[in-house]
């Protein structure tokens, strides 16, 4: 069976618990139709890049998939008409993160050189010696 990601981001006004059941009847809905949901992550809330139906902030959730294409357009049908979904995407993948994602390890290494600045948290390289030639 193909493997598949999904992201999908939740409105910023939902609880913590209805992002839970959200995820929850998503992932029914692709073991309904043959498939499974191999891991599930719940990136919390975060910024948006830009407003989404006036919305700052939304619940990131991430979801790797191993099911046949009729159980994603299901799923996908079912993201496109529920309102709570602001946005989703779904990409096809040769093979699924065993690990945590790249998302879940910048979290856990705690963001130390994202702020400050340009080249914030890196060493200063000695600048490398040019020599011209010398005639």
């Amino acid at each position: 069976m193909p493997l598949y990601e999904n992201t999908f981001i939740v409105r910023q006004v939902a609880s913590p618990n209805q992002v839970e059941e959200l995820t929850a009847g998503f992932s029914n809905i692709v073991r309904e139709h043959g498939g499974q949901v191999t891991k599930v992550e719940q990136w919390g809330l975060r910024n948006l890049a830009y407003k989404i139906q006036k919305n700052k902030k939304g619940h990131y959730v991430h979801l790797n998939i191993n099911a046949p294409a009729a159980a994603l357009a299901e799923l996908e049908r079912n993201q496109r008409i529920n309102e709570e979904v602001l946005r989703f995407l779904t990409i096809k993948v040769d093979e699924l993160e065993s690990g945590p994602s790249a998302m879940m390890r910048k979290r856990e290494e705690g963001d130390e050189g994202m702020r400050g600045g340009f080249g914030a948290g890196k060493p200063l390289r000695p600048r490398a010696e040019t020599t011209g030639t010398e005639e």
